[in-house]
This record gives structure tokens, C-alpha cells and sequence, in this order.
């Protein structure tokens, strides 16, 4: 009788062994695809903490590895290198959070955390020969760890990601939690299986937080690379505009000035005929100079200037340009009066060469927190790839740059309606 019940309990003991190591196989498998991708993150991107992670996580398996040993073979030994793996790898786990959260450099001081580890483990296993000192000890220390860890995630969770900080935060947190009913668990052996299956589900939620950590990096990477690129955008734009004024001034001082001494002489000499040439050649050099920047912009204010385009417009193509500025009652910066001057001339000559239009109407309205432009024509309509011409992406250039938004589409009259909005005063 005595011998049939040794038996059965020892098969409840190896099935209870078989099923503890089967659970710590599976977990230790877990965590190692955890430390194989926190390494590829860090061959990928060279963040140390995920050098850090990976070795935290590799040392973590190697701590599952040697409880499964030592419940098979019950030698202290293995018992030893678990508490040593335990105190490692839950002091990484701190370290690398403090590396992602304050730029922490790891020095060669850091490395003190393994010999006073294994000199505790040493301390507690064969030095105290206290079973329960050394369990307490090391859950303990990787529960605070754990914890800590999440606490500093949340404390940084404006500087990491507003989504990987509070997901690892809880994940650390609750985890640490989970470490302290460990001896309780299994002193119920078959509820083992209860604690891996948690431990899984943290190791999975922390494994996410990480890839809202690189995420959040590749995000914020963009919109600081977006911000240079508008910044460049505008620089461009501005540096074109002067140099356009430039230019314009040039030929109106100078060329212009030139060739209306050339056509006086010419007239006063009796010349007539070469006095209208040369006089034909300053009306051009005017318009390209108009063109390039025309001087009541800079001189008379954007109202002035939208006047003068649409006589001008209305004079060269026959096309009736209307304008309606009843609703225009401030002077805008000068970056945005240059642009919304740049997107109707654009636009108007976009309906002279395209639009086989006879009307085109242009209105400029102050509403509020914007400045709203509008140009409809009569015209053919947006033509099939139009809107990827350099014209159309210019003017979408302009407004976007300075935070507005660009749309084309047909027109009430069944030609094309170009809509610019542009934020102005505190919305800008």
C-alpha cells in the first residue's frame, strides 16, 4: 500500500515537473523572440536601450532555463545561477528604462550589477542555506525592479510617446505586481500555469510598448523632417520672391531707363520707326518686370495690385476679370498678401492659356481666423492631369507652406473654381 501510494506521488511530482517545465519552455521561448527583435531594433536604429533590452531578455531566458533545470534535478547549483540570472536581468530591465526616459550612458560602474548579484545569490543559497531568504529576496528585487521601471515610464510618458509610456508604464507595473504571488502560485503546482500564461500576456503587452517606442520615434522623426522641409519651402520661396524684386528692379531702373534714353534720341534724331521698336522693346521689358514683381505690391498694398492684374489680364486676353474685395478689409503679412497674389496671377493665367474661358471672377474675403480666396471661370474645366502640372502644385505650395489648404474643382459656370484658405492673425 505504502509502495502504490510513493508511486503515485511520484508521478504526481514528475507530471507536475513535466508541466512547470513545459510552461517555462514556452515563456522562454517568448522572451527570446522579445530579446531577438529588441536586437534588431538596435542593429536597425541604435538606440542603446534596445541593446539593453535584448540583453536583459536574453539573461531572463537563461533565468528560466536554470529553474527548469534545477526542478529536474534539484541541485542548488542551478538554483544559484537562477537567483543570480534573476537579480541581472531585473537591473538591466531598470537601466534600460532609465537609458530611454534621461539619456542614461552606460559606464563601466554599470557593470557592477553582476557581481553583486551573484555575490547575494552566493550569500543567500550556500551562505545562509536559507531557501526562503533567497526566494523572497529575488522576488522581491525583481518586482521592485519591475515596478520601478513602470513608474519611470509613466513619469516620462511626455517625453517617450504619448502611446508606448503608458502601455509599457502598466505592462512593468502590473507585471511586478504578478511577481509576488509567484510563491504563492506554486505552492498550488498545477496554478504554474496560470502564472506563465500571465507572464505571456505582460511579455506580449511590453513587446507592444515597444513597437509604439520606435512608432513613436519614426513619427516624430517625420514631423521634425516635415517641419525642415516646410521650413525650407518657405525659405525657398522667399529667397525667390527677392530675387524676382531683384531682378524686376533691375530691369525697370536700368534697362528700362536705358531704353527710353535710346527712344527719345531716336525720336529727336527723326527716327520714328526705331523709336516705336525700341518703344515696343520697353513695354515688354515692363511687362516681364510687372510679371516677375509688379512694384505696387510692394509699393500700394495687395488691393492695388490685384487691380492692376486684372486690368492687365483683361486687356492682353479679352477674358472679363471681375474682382470682388468688399469682404477684404486688412492688410495681411507680406508673406501672405505674395502668396495669394502669386495664386490668383497663377490662376488667371491658367484660365488665359487653358480655360477657353470669356469670364473669370476673383473674390477675396476676410473670414474669420482666414483669409479666403476664390477664382471661377467659364471655362472648359479641369482638364484630366492638370492638377499635376508645376502651375498647380506652385500654388498648392504657397498655401500649404503657410498652413493653409488648396482646392480645385468645377465652378458653378462649368469651368474651374481654384479655393485657397489661409489662416491669418492668432490662427496662423
Amino acid at each position: 500500500m505504502n509502495a502504490g501510494q510513493d508511486a503515485t506521488a511520484m508521478s504526481d511530482v514528475l507530471d507536475r515537473t513535466f508541466v512547470e517545465c513545459s510552461a517555462l519552455g514556452f515563456q522562454s521561448v517568448l522572451t527570446s523572440v522579445l530579446a531577438i527583435a529588441c536586437y534588431v531594433l538596435w542593429r536597425r536604429h541604435r538606440r542603446a536601450y534596445f541593446l539593453t533590452w535584448a540583453l536583459a531578455w536574453s539573461i531572463y531566458v537563461v533565468r528560466l532555463a536554470c529553474m527548469s533545470t534545477f526542478l529536474v534535478r534539484r541541485d542548488l547549483f542551478w538554483l544559484f545561477l537562477h537567483q543570480s540570472a534573476t537579480g541581472v536581468s531585473a537591473l538591466l530591465l531598470l537601466l534600460a528604462a532609465l537609458q530611454i526616459s534621461r539619456g542614461l550612458v552606460l559606464r563601466p560602474i554599470h557593470a557592477l550589477i553582476v557581481p553583486l548579484s551573484v555575490t547575494w545569490a552566493w550569500i543567500t543559497i550556500y551562505g545562509m542555506g536559507s531557501m526562503l531568504v533567497a526566494g523572497v529576496s529575488a522576488t522581491l528585487l525583481l518586482s521592485g525592479v519591475t515596478i520601478w521601471t513602470g513608474v519611470i515610464f509613466w513619469r516620462e510618458r511626455a517625453r517617450v510617446s504619448s502611446d508606448a509610456a503608458p502601455v509599457l508604464a502598466g505592462a512593468f507595473v502590473l507585471w511586478g505586481l504578478h511577481h509576488l504571488d509567484y510563491p504563492l502560485l506554486r505552492g498550488f503546482g498545477a496554478a504554474v500555469l496560470y502564472g506563465v500564461f500571465v507572464d505571456v500576456l505582460f511579455l506580449f503587452a511590453i513587446g507592444l510598448g515597444l513597437l509604439f517606442v520606435v512608432l513613436g520615434e519614426e513619427r516624430a522623426r517625420l514631423a521634425a523632417r516635415t517641419e525642415e522641409l516646410e521650413q525650407l519651402s518657405r525659405l525657398l520661396m522667399r529667397v525667390q520672391e527677392d530675387e524676382r524684386r531683384r531682378i524686376a528692379r533691375e530691369l525697370h531702373d536700368e534697362a528700362g531707363q536705358v531704353l527710353t534714353a535710346v527712344k527719345i534720341e531716336l525720336e529727336l534724331d527723326g527716327r520714328p520707326e526705331a523709336g516705336a521698336l525700341v518703344g515696343r522693346a520697353l513695354a515688354q521689358v515692363r511687362d516681364v518686370s510687372n510679371l516677375l514683381r509688379p512694384s505696387a505690391l510692394d509699393d500700394l498694398g495687395l488691393v492695388a495690385a490685384l487691380r492692376a492684374l486684372a486690368d492687365d489680364v483683361t486687356m492682353r486676353t479679352n477674358i472679363a476679370v471681375t474682382l470682388d474685395l468688399d469682404g477684404f478689409t486688412r492688410r495681411p503679412a507680406p508673406d501672405v498678401e505674395v502668396a495669394v497674389y502669386r495664386v490668383i496671377q497663377e490662376a488667371l493665367t491658367n484660365v488665359a492659356r487653358h480655360a477657353r474661358a470669356t469670364r473669370a471672377h476673383v473674390r477675396v474675403h476676410d473670414d474669420p481666423g482666414q483669409l479666403s480666396v476664390v477664382v471661377d471661370d467659364d471655362g472648359a474645366g479641369v482638364v484630366a492631369g492638370a492638377t499635376s502640372h508645376l502651375g498647380w502644385l506652385g500654388m498648392r505650395e504657397r498655401v500649404t507652406a503657410l498652413g493653409g489648404q488648396l482646392d480645385i474643382g468645377p465652378a458653378p459656370a462649368g469651368g474651374v473654381r481654384i479655393a485657397a484658405r489661409i489662416p491669418v492673425g492668432d490662427a496662423a
